[in-house]
C-alpha cells in the first residue's frame, strides 16, 4: 500500500512536467529565442561575452555575425585556462566539472565544461522528464514500486588543479542528491567503483535480489550487465529475475543493432524500449512516444540550437541557421550555445527533422566517418593514426581499407573488423593487429574503455585483400576516379561484406 500512495504521487508530480514540455511545444522559437538572450545576458561580463559584445546583440542575426562558429580545436586554449584554475573566461559562474570525451586529431581526449547549471538544468531534468513522458504515455505504470538500474559509463573522477574530470555519467552521479539512492540502485558507492570487472560483479550482487522496474544506460554496456545476470541466476531471461520490468531508457549508440537481442533477454511485447539524445556537451533529445524512432528536441535545457544543412557544411565556414527554418527530411549538422559557456559549438553530430509541430529528429550520424556502435566513437583520425603506427612498427604499407563492426551476439563480445590491401604486407599480421589495436587505445579513450578485458570489444579482426580489391569495387559501382573514395569507417556492415565477397572472386 505503501509503495502504491508513494507511485501515485510521483507519478502526478512527473505528468505536471508534461505542461511545461507542451508550452514550449507549442511556442518552440519564442522559447529559443528567451533562452539566447538569457544565456547572452548571463555571460555578457566574461571574457567572451566582452570580445563578442554580448551587450550589444539584439537579435539571432547579430549572435551568428558576431559570434563565430567553434570545433573542440578552436575552444581548447580557453579550456585548459579554465582547467588550470582561471574563471569568467567562456561562463560566469565557476567551471570545476569537465566531462572527458573521446579524442580529437590533436589530442587524446576532450574536456567538456559542466556548469552548475548545466547539472541542475539539463542533466538532472533529464532524468525526470524521461519518466514524465513515460508516465504520460503508460498511465498504468509503476515504477516507484521498484527501483531503476542505471549503468553508466567509467566512474572515476580525477582531479586536476582544483578542478574535476571524469566520464559525464561518474559526474552527474557524484553531484546527485543524497535521496536518489532511494529509487534507483545500484548504491552510489557502487556506481562510482572505478575497476569495470569488479564493478559489474558488484552490480549483479546487489541488483538481482531486488524489484528492478526499469534500466537505463548505454546498450553494449547493458547486454553485457544483463548477460552476466543470467549467467550468475541460471535463469533464461531477464523478467524471471525482474518479473516487474517494464522499460529501458537507452542512448549514445544506435540501438537498432540490439535490439533483437533485448528481445530475447525481455521476451514481452508490453516492454517498451525510450531513447535519449544525450552527449558530454549536453542532453538534446528524449523519446516521447510509445514504440517510435523519433526524438522530442528539448527546448529549454539552457541549449540554444542551430543548424547547418548538411550539402553547405563546410566545419566553421559554414552558415548556420535557427530553429525556425529547418525543413523536413534534411540532413543536418548540429550547433549548440549552451549554459556551460559553449557558443555556436559544432558537435559533430548530424540530425534530421521528422517534425515541425512538434521538433522531432532521428539522429543519422556524424559530420565525419565514424564507428560508434559500442559507443567507441572511433573517428577516421584515429584510424589513420593508428594504422601509420602499425605500419611504422612492422615496416609495412597500406594502399586502401575499411573497417565495420561486428555485432554482439549473445555473450559474446562485439569487435572491429578490417580489410587491408598492402602495398607491402607486414612479415606477421597478428603482430601489425597488435600494434594497430595498441595504438587506437593510445588515441581513443572510449575505445580503450571498451576494449578493457574484452568486455565490449575483443581484438580485431583483419583480412589481407588481394590485389585491386578496392579497385575492382569501385569499377563495379560506375565509381572509378579522383572524386570517388572507398568509405573508411561504418557503422554498417554491407560494404565489408560485400568486398568480403568481391575478395574470394
Amino acid at each position: 500500500m505503501k509503495f502504491l500512495f508513494v507511485n501515485s504521487i510521483l507519478s502526478w508530480f512527473l505528468k505536471k512536467r508534461k505542461h511545461q514540455i507542451d508550452l514550449f511545444c507549442k511556442y518552440p522559437v519564442e522559447v529559443q529565442q528567451e533562452l539566447l538572450f538569457n544565456l547572452l545576458k548571463t555571460a555578457k561580463n566574461t571574457e567572451i561575452g566582452k570580445r563578442y559584445a554580448f551587450k550589444e546583440i539584439r537579435n539571432y542575426r547579430e549572435f551568428a555575425k558576431k559570434v563565430p562558429l567553434q570545433k573542440y580545436e578552436s575552444l581548447a586554449p580557453m579550456l585548459e585556462r579554465t582547467r588550470t584554475g582561471e574563471q569568467n573566461i567562456f561562463w560566469p559562474s565557476n567551471i570545476k566539472w569537465f566531462a572527458k570525451s573521446s579524442g580529437t586529431t590533436n589530442s587524446k581526449s576532450k574536456f567538456i565544461p559542466v556548469s552548475d547549471e548545466a547539472i541542475e538544468y539539463c542533466h538532472f531534468n533529464v532524468g525526470k522528464d524521461m519518466l514524465s513522458l513515460f508516465f504520460n504515455n503508460n498511465p498504468s505504470a509503476d515504477l516507484f514500486s521498484g527501483k531503476s538500474l542505471r549503468l553508466g559509463g567509467s566512474s572515476a573522477i580525477y582531479e586536476d588543479n582544483n578542478t574535476y574530470f571524469g566520464d559525464l555519467s561518474a559526474i552527474i552521479i557524484e553531484n546527485m542528491p543524497f535521496w536518489a539512492d532511494f529509487s534507483s540502485a545500484p548504491s552510489q558507492k557502487t556506481a562510482l567503483m572505478t575497476e569495470w570487472e569488479a564493478k559489474m560483479d558488484a552490480i549483479v550482487r546487489e541488483t538481482i535480489h531486488k524489484d528492478i522496474t526499469s534500466l537505463a544506460g548505454v546498450p553494449s554496456w547493458m547486454l553485457v550487465l544483463l548477460n552476466k545476470v543470467l549467467e550468475v541466476t541460471g535463469k533464461d531471461n531477464v523478467l524471471e529475475v525482474w518479473p516487474n520490468l517494464q522499460v529501458y531508457f537507452h542512448g549514445g549508440v544506435n540501438f537498432t543493432p540490439y535490439r533483437d537481442q533485448y528481445k530475447k533477454l525481455i521476451p514481452s511485447k508490453r516492454f517498451k524500449y525510450y531513447e535519449t539524445y544525450n552527449a558530454s556537451e549536453g542532453f538534446f533529445a528524449i523519446q516521447d512516444q510509445n514504440d517510435s524512432n523519433e526524438l522530442l528536441l528539448m527546448l529549454d535545457y539552457g541549449i540554444f540550437y542551430e543548424f547547418i544543412p548538411m550539402d553547405q557544411y563546410h566545419g566553421e565556414d559554414s552558415t548556420a541557421i535557427p530553429l525556425e527554418e529547418v525543413k523536413l527530411n534534411t540532413n543536418y549538422a548540429l550547433v549548440i550555445t549552451t549554459n556551460s559557456g559553449l557558443w555556436r559549438y559544432l558537435i559533430g553530430d548530424t540530425v534530421r527533422f521528422t517534425s515541425l509541430k512538434p521538433y522531432r529528429i532521428q539522429i543519422t550520424g556524424r559530420t565525419k566517418h565514424f564507428i560508434n556502435v559500442f559507443g567507441e566513437e572511433l573517428i577516421i583520425e584515429n584510424a589513420e593514426h593508428a594504422l601509420k603506427v602499425a605500419c611504422e612498427k612492422s615496416k609495412a604499407e597500406i594502399l586502401e581499407y575499411t573497417v565495420a563492426p561486428v555485432f554482439m551476439e549473445q555473450k559474446e563480445s562485439g569487435s572491429h573488423e578490417w580489410i587491408i590491401e598492402f602495398k607491402k604486407e607486414p612479415e606477421c599480421a597478428v603482430t601489425f593487429t597488435n600494434y594497430l589495436d595498441k595504438a587506437l587505445q593510445d588515441i581513443n579513450s572510449d575505445y580503450e574503455a571498451k576494449r578493457y578485458k574484452d568486455m565490449t570489444l575483443s581484438f580485431p579482426k583483419i583480412h589481407i585483400s588481394r590485389k585491386n580489391l578496392f579497385y575492382d569495387w569501385l569499377k563495379s559501382k560506375e565509381k572509378l576516379g579522383g572524386q570517388h573514395k572507398v568509405p573508411r569507417l561504418s557503422n554498417s556492415r554491407s560494404l565489408l561484406e560485400e568486398l568480403l565477397v568481391l575478395n574470394k572472386n
